[in-house]
């Protein structure tokens, strides 16, 4: 079977002084190895398609029978890393912490020690105007440590804007 801490040095020590970096590395039990990556300014197919050669290169298909996937991360997949919550900071994201409890708001930063969210003003239910919002500014915002965040997710928008 392929080794997943060898295919993790590969590909960091191929990604090391760019933009780009490894998000994870999967190797199911029948050796196909799936490689996430995600960019400070994005990833191109054609990066992809350079990587999986690099890889490729260091393993014989004689010796072992391997599928190989090198993708970039989906809009779905949750962040894991201090480098891809900075990337999306002003986004919009849900947190769902350690006590299952979702947390949906505004990314304002994000740390070492972790993120802190803008909330987003509690659903009324009601299709009406809302009301100014009476909370104080400092309730708006919320700190989650890393060890306190079970998952965190981009909020995609299909809402279509206005027209002015």
């Amino acid at each position: 079977m392929i080794d997943k801490k060898k295919v993790e040095a590969i590909v960091n020590e191929y990604l090391e002084g760019s933009d780009q970096f490894l998000v994870k590395v999967s190797v199911s039990p029948q050796n196909k190895v799936s490689v996430f990556l995600d960019g400070d300014t994005g990833v191109k197919i054609e990066d992809c398609i350079q990587l999986s050669r690099h890889i490729e290169s260091f393993f014989d298909r004689d010796r072992e029978d391997f599928e190989l996937e090198v993708s970039t991360v989906g809009v779905g997949t949750p962040l894991t890393q201090l480098r891809q919550y900075r990337n999306n900071k002003g986004r919009n994201i849900a947190v769902l912490d350690t006590e299952n409890k979702k947390t949906r708001g505004k990314l304002l930063d994000a740390t070492s020690e972790g993120i802190t969210l803008e909330k987003e003003p509690p659903k009324s239910g009601k299709k009406k105007k809302p009301k100014q919002s009476k909370v104080p500014e400092e309730d708006k915002k919320v700190f989650f440590a890393f060890d306190q965040i079970k998952e965190a997710k981009i909020q995609v928008s299909f809402k279509k804007k206005p027209e002015k």
